[in-house]
């Protein structure tokens, strides 16, 4: 019986093994091959920065004047004060005095009718006088000055929507590190995707699109109840094969601090996770198999070492893949700001997996009432 049980531990590695070699060399490998434009495109194109915020002071005084200097010839920046009851309001007109580009949009609170981001983004929307939007949050600022340029030059074509990307700032620490690595892996998928024509999902912290698109399809209409997807539920359903591009030139970033301890991340963390089910089925199961088949790679790994089952044969396809990971991913993660992580791809990549397993289950039979 225990023969049976190895070998069969050892065919579960081996499919696993083959899964995650499918999508390193058919998913993954186009985002390494991806060279971002370096010359700074001229456009013209007239752009709606949207930024919903609650109770945002600090980062507003912070961050907001770095993205009302932005170097663009054309572009409004358009706040929803979203029932801040600190000292946002006052921070804001007094802007207001210094940019005549900056408009303000406040949401006061109704005892009876509670307003999540959602509702926020949706006034914002409205009141944006252009076709073009670009969206972050309050506690983000883009790298450079030229970042709404990087992101407006992908409005060619048919392109609709924009995915940029927005790493975290680095700092020492376990956790720090983790949400950098995971934040980089969670990119190479849906960056990826796009570049395949099958977008499923954007970042809120740094994406774009059109007003036209946003209102033909209703808005956020279809999971307004939904706390969070103001970002990825968006994308994933109105996506197409030809509508979407990527930005992902160092200047078009857009910096944040990541979460400073593990119960604020664990919060974030479930509330993002909480909307994956509603994904389009061909979206989740690509991302179910991709999880299930990285967690039972370690697993099956771990086990048969322990019983000590063709343990060279195990090591040799554990250090193939990890050669082959480190070949696609080097250029990909100097590329989204994570040179460093490479060197922990090894230990970093099984908690990866683990942490998707957890809290894709954690994100699947819990909700979230409240986004601030």
């Amino acid at each position: 019986m225990e023969i049976y049980i190895q070998i069969s531990l050892f065919v579960i590695f081996l499919l696993c093994f083959i899964f995650q070699l499918f999508y390193l060399f058919t998913k993954h490998k186009v985002l390494g091959a991806y060279q971002p434009e370096d010359a700074l495109p001229k456009v013209l194109i007239p752009i709606s920065v949207i930024i919903s915020a609650r109770n945002e002071y600090e980062n507003l005084k912070q961050n907001l004047p770095i993205i009302l200097d932005q170097e663009y010839p054309d572009f409004e920046v358009v706040v929803v004060n979203d029932c801040s009851y600190d000292q946002s309001e006052l921070l804001l007109m007094e802007y207001a005095k210094q940019y005549p580009n900056l408009k303000i949009v406040t949401v006061n609170e109704h005892e009876r009718f509670k307003t999540a981001k959602k509702f926020a983004l949706t006034l914002g929307i409205k009141a944006a006088k252009n076709e073009h939007l670009l969206f972050t949050d309050a506690d983000c600022h883009p790298a450079s000055v030229h970042w709404i340029s990087r992101m407006a030059a992908k409005f060619i074509g048919d392109n609709s929507i924009v995915l940029g990307y927005s790493p975290y700032i680095r700092k020492p620490g376990f956790l720090n590190h983790f949400i950098r690595f995971e934040t980089i892996k969670t990119a190479v998928n849906y960056l990826s995707a796009a570049l395949k024509g099958d977008a499923y999902m954007g970042i809120g912290r740094n994406l774009a699109y059109t007003k036209t698109l946003f209102f033909s399809n209703k808005g956020f209409a279809s999971h307004m109840h939904v706390l969070a997807g103001d970002d990825d539920l968006f994308v994933n359903q109105n996506a197409t094969a030809d509508n979407v591009a990527i930005e992902i030139h160092p200047e078009a970033h857009v910096w944040s601090d990541a979460k400073r301890g593990f119960g604020p991340y664990y919060r974030q963390k479930k509330r993002h996770m909480g909307v994956g089910k509603l994904y389009k089925t061909r979206h989740r199961q690509f991302l179910t198999l991709d999880a299930l088949t990285g967690f039972l790679f370690y697993a099956s790994l771990i086990t048969c070492l322990f019983l000590q089952y063709e343990v060279l044969l195990i090591l040799g396809f554990f250090v193939l893949r990890l050669l082959i990971q480190v070949l696609i991913y080097r250029k990909i993660f100097k590329n989204l700001r994570g040179a460093d992580l490479i060197w922990w791809l090894p230990f970093f990549d099984l908690i990866y997996y683990l942490y998707l397993i957890i809290f894709g289950l954690i994100g699947t039979f819990t909700k979230t009432t409240k986004w601030k």
